[in-house]
């Protein structure tokens, strides 16, 4: 369903020029309608706005029953940070963030991470942009389980694009929860930018792209 909140992050998006429409390539070779591009936010209202729509679905979704919330460096990284902020600000839940490296650091305090220290029993988020193939969960959740005996039970994106691996039969989403038992939620989904799309009368073409691409290669 396309609520109100949901119309608004679109056109955020849009306006941002972070959600474009026209004719694109991913990193699979498939060919898209549309693209999601969160490397073009760049001004702190922007990030202030992105903080708000994160903490707004952590909130409803979770309440505050987690321990800590985890941003995968790079694009997570800014996003953490504004979702961790704007709950303490605005939802009166001071909860404690942190981030990896890419590359481990061998001085000074050293190690993997930076910011909180995840402890044993620990229920810890992931906070990121969008999820195409679940690469960057693979590549951190070793990193995160070696950090204790924590748990990773749900992770917060911008966009579910809802498309099929290279097997033509699970999404990303579905192998992220059947490997690592993660629920995903998504501010929006190709659903509702699709149903936005049919609002809009001078988005017919590609609309009618959409739903080709849809028939595709996604699965709800």
């Amino acid at each position: 369903m396309l609520t109100q909140a949901k119309r608004e992050f679109i056109e955020f998006m849009m306006s941002a020029d972070v959600l474009r429409f026209g004719s694109f390539v991913t990193k699979s070779g498939r060919n898209t309608p549309y693209f999601v591009n969160t490397g073009n936010y760049r001004t702190g209202r922007q990030l202030a706005t992105l903080g708000r729509f994160y903490a707004q679905l952590i909130q409803e979704t979770l309440g505050g029953e987690f321990d800590a919330m985890f941003g995968p460096a790079y694009k997570g990284i800014p996003l953490v940070a504004a979702a961790a902020s704007t709950l303490a600000v605005e939802h009166g839940m001071d909860k404690p963030y942190f981030f990896n490296r890419k590359e481990e650091k061998d001085h000074g305090e050293g190690g993997s991470f930076v910011g909180y220290k995840p402890a044993d029993g620990d229920r810890i988020i992931l906070i990121e942009d969008v999820i195409t193939a679940g690469t960057a969960v693979r590549e951190v959740m070793p990193q995160i389980k070696s950090c204790g005996d924590v748990q990773v039970t749900d992770m917060f994106i911008s966009v579910n694009r809802c498309e099929v691996g290279k097997d033509g039969e699970k999404t990303a989403v579905m192998e992220v929860k059947e490997e690592f038992g993660i629920t995903v939620h998504a501010i929006v989904t190709v659903q509702d930018i699709y149903e936005y799309l049919k609002e809009k009368p001078e988005y017919a073409d590609v609309l009618a792209h959409m739903e080709q691409y849809m028939a595709q290669y996604c699965r709800f």
